[in-house]
């Protein structure tokens, strides 16, 4: 079976208990009535239900700040579109239940920027203003080149008083990302959302760049002051690495700035990886409709193009779409309940079948010991799981015995969220360790990045990283970790682990089988958790208004992990 990614943020800095430890038995020399039933949790393959009536969301925002013009205005044109097969792929509808369209009201995208700032409050404006430089990047924009304070806490963006709080609302928009020029993409200049937006157009020679050539333009320059212009580079992975490269200060101790720190890499782990050379990132985060269609509802002679690249922004955050979904009135999102499941679901189609495969390669029944090689390949074109890094995937491995008892299990998820025998998850300033081998259900094969301060201690502070303690996320196929530079190489074992390679890893699981009678039945799972265990409980520990907010969706919300691939065997 199938699997797939994971995906944000700005320059300079960013946005965005213990558990009970489940008594597992040591097998040699156990009997066989002390094995433990199968687990009744099951992983996520479908949204989660709701328990409430359905909403219809908001209206989308509608204003002209000078630069830039509301999702609500754009809609007026680019809704009710079909493609040659008759599906809806109306731009507004599948973009306003992303996490790019909620960019600014995701609540632990505030939490965590409430919390950063309480750990270094002598920066807390600029922390402000390099986390609205992705989250809010119109309010910003537009504030910077009126000469205005581009906050977002207090009198900031967030505030509806605020002039730009609709532009701020509006997350990452239609005329945000149409106005990126060309100049610099894809380089380090343009990393850590440092786009160039060109501020001195007025209405109506504002520049919009199409991926198409051939531009009715006279209708757009009438109704909205936008001239809609070909640009190629509209198409190009350079103008997703704006945002989705991050690099932050390093903090000492003292909350001194002694570096930076590549915290965020997709983009520079797809360039290093084989998929760079015939694809980009809108390749499979927004994919392309069938056939042509016509990319606007008036005028009626408007003709169809392809491909036409959906605004899906697919990417794999199941739990927070859920809680923006399960919180809607509240948080005042403009998405309906119907458009979240929707996008719930596509976002969940991605990960069962564009990011990685698991299979039981080989086994082997020696008397009383059993030996199972298991393989896990990555299918998406950078690091799995990739970008922020509070995001985890892990292998759940089971071996039953012909009664259908479970005799060894590693990786055992809880309603918690926690991972049973992940030491992280019971200390959350340690980790777990890479395997190759695997002979305890207390160690479990993780796929994560673990944070390091300067001192060398774990944290899950963004502006405290100064290097990985582990980073073993999957390589992209084409991966070479040998030549790989500082800013996205292999760190911990797995950078020794001769079975880590690019494209996949390999691990052996060697379980004792005495007093136990066959044939059994091994069972291996690729779970992945956006929000893991440790780094949600570090956050939640941080004493501020908008972390408080955050701890009452999150504590209600389905903490159940995604099954992104399975692979079953049946040995005597």
């Amino acid at each position: 079976m199938k699997c797939d990614y994971i995906t944000k943020k700005p320059y300079f800095w960013i946005t965005v208990a213990i558990i009970s430890s489940l008594v597992f038995i040591i097998l040699a020399g156990c009997s066989q009535e002390h094995g433990t039933p199968p687990s009744t949790l099951q992983p996520k393959i479908e949204p989660s239900p709701i328990d409430f009536e359905p909403v219809a969301g908001q209206s989308l925002v509608r204003f002209d700040s000078g630069n830039f013009a509301g999702s609500g205005n754009c809609a007026m044109c680019h809704t009710n579109l079909t493609d040659a097969s008759g599906v809806n792929v109306s731009i507004d509808e599948q973009w306003r239940s992303t996490m790019h369209a909620n960019a600014s009201i995701d609540p632990y995208f505030r939490a965590k920027l409430s919390a950063e700032i309480k750990n270094a409050p002598h920066l807390q404006e600029v922390i402000e203003d390099v986390c609205a430089t992705c989250h809010t990047p119109m309010a910003r924009t537009q504030a910077l080149a009126d000469g205005m304070n581009s906050l977002l806490l207090g009198q900031g963006f967030f505030n509806e008083a605020n002039e730009l709080h609709n532009a701020g609302k509006d997350g990452i928009s239609c005329t945000l990302c149409h106005q990126i020029q060309p100049t610099g993409l894809g380089q380090e200049e343009t990393f850590v959302g440092q786009y160039i937006i060109d501020t001195s157009a007025t209405a109506p020679d504002r520049i919009l760049f199409s991926p198409f050539m051939e531009q009715d333009q006279s209708m757009m320059m009438a109704s909205t002051g936008f001239k809609p212009v070909y640009g190629e580079h509209i198409r190009e992975s350079g103008v997703c690495a704006t945002c989705h490269t991050l690099i932050t200060p390093t903090l000492n101790a003292q909350g001194e700035i002694v570096g930076t720190f590549v915290e965020q890499s997709p983009f520079l782990e797809f360039l290093h990886g084989s998929h760079s050379q015939d694809k980009s990132c809108q390749t499979c985060h927004m994919p392309a409709a069938a056939g042509g269609v016509k990319t606007a509802n008036r005028p009626p002679n408007l003709e169809e193009k392809m491909p036409f690249s959906q605004h899906y922004f697919v990417g794999g955050n199941v739990q927070m779409l859920e809680i923006l979904r399960d919180n809607a009135d509240e948080l005042e999102v403009s998405a309906s309940t119907q458009f979240f499941n929707d996008t719930i679901k596509r976002t969940l189609d991605q990960l069962n079948n564009r990011t990685a495969n698991i299979e039981i390669t080989d086994y082997n029944l020696n008397n009383d010991s059993l030996s199972v090689t298991v393989k896990v390949e990555n299918q998406a074109g950078h690091k799995v799981p990739s970008a922020f890094p509070s995001r985890r995937v892990w292998i759940h491995f089971q071996v039953l015995d012909s009664n259908g008892m479970v005799i060894f299990e590693s990786g055992r998820f809880n309603e918690d969220g926690s991972i049973t025998g992940n030491i992280a998850d019971e200390e959350i300033y340690a980790f777990e360790p890479h395997y190759d081998i695997i002979t305890s259900q207390n160690q479990v094969q993780i796929y994560e990045s673990i944070l390091q301060t300067v001192e060398g201690d774990v944290t899950h502070t963004l502006l405290r990283a100064d290097t990985y303690a582990k980073d073993n996320r999957l390589l992209p196929a084409g991966f070479n970790k040998e030549t790989a530079d500082a800013n996205i190489k292999v760190w911990g074992e797995a950078a020794n682990d001769d079975n880590f390679i690019g494209g996949s890893d390999q691990v052996t699981y060697k379980v004792e089988t005495a007093d136990f009678k066959g044939p059994f039945t091994i069972k291996v799972d690729l779970l992945y958790q956006s929000l893991a265990y440790s780094s949600i409980h570090s956050l939640l520990a941080v004493d501020t208004p908008e972390v408080k907010a955050f701890k009452e969706y999150f504590e209600k919300s389905d903490k159940t992990p995604v099954l992104i691939c399975s692979d079953t065997r049946n040995i005597s």
